[in-house]
């Protein structure tokens, strides 16, 4: 997706940081278009775009159903005291808090992450048809702030997509390829000895 999506801001290349005429960081210069062999095709990146947001949709869509018929959505929704006891994961993960905070089947910062990216995907589809059919979906283009508004709040979605992605595989690295298993597999090996030591801490 983000391939394709790159291919399709070629084009218009707009964005950057920056204040008046002083730019800080353009996305992205033309090397990195060369470098990437990302100039010239606008059209190939629009059909892969549209094509790759059927798998998107069809894919978020059936994590959705699974969450809410399976009961998953009970572990996967932050509550009250969700974003007080991410902070405190955040802290613990960076080692400035000894005790980790409460944790069930997921932690406070994998709840509140976890439920994000639901809503920005479901985000990203709404953006996105708005940008593709302005004209024809008018109602949904003025529901994300008009046409340009569309387009960077799709952009930023990416970013967010990219963040995501970073922080999660820096997670399962720190984990150890133990929990990158049990994350492919669904199931997680332990050593005997380990399970004996688990065991018996769960009957005391």
């Amino acid at each position: 997706m983000v391939w394709s999506g790159l291919l399709i801001y070629w084009a218009n290349d707009v964005y950057k940081l920056g204040w008046g005429n002083t730019t800080v960081l353009k996305f992205f210069p033309d090397s990195f278009y060369k470098a990437l062999n990302l100039s010239s095709h606008l059209s190939r990146g629009m059909a892969f775009h549209f094509i790759f947001m059927w798998v998107f949709f069809l894919n978020g869509l059936l994590y959705f159903l699974y969450t809410i018929f399976s009961g998953e959505w009970k572990y996967l929704l932050p509550n009250k005291h969700s974003f007080k006891e991410a902070w405190q994961v955040v802290l613990h993960d960076l080692h400035l808090r000894k005790k980790a905070p409460p944790q069930d089947k997921y932690n406070a910062a994998q709840r509140i992450a976890y439920s994000s990216i639901v809503v920005m995907g479901f985000a990203s589809i709404i953006t996105g048809l708005a940008i593709y059919k302005p004209i024809q979906l008018n109602w949904l283009c003025w529901l994300c702030g008009g046409y340009e508004a569309a387009r960077v709040e799709h952009f930023i979605l990416v970013w967010g997509y990219v963040f995501f992605f970073l922080v999660h595989v820096m997670q399962v690295i720190l984990a150890g390829w133990n929990n990158f298993q049990a994350m492919v597999t669904g199931f997680e090996v332990v050593k005997e000895e380990q399970a004996v030591t688990e065991k018996i801490k769960e009957q005391e």
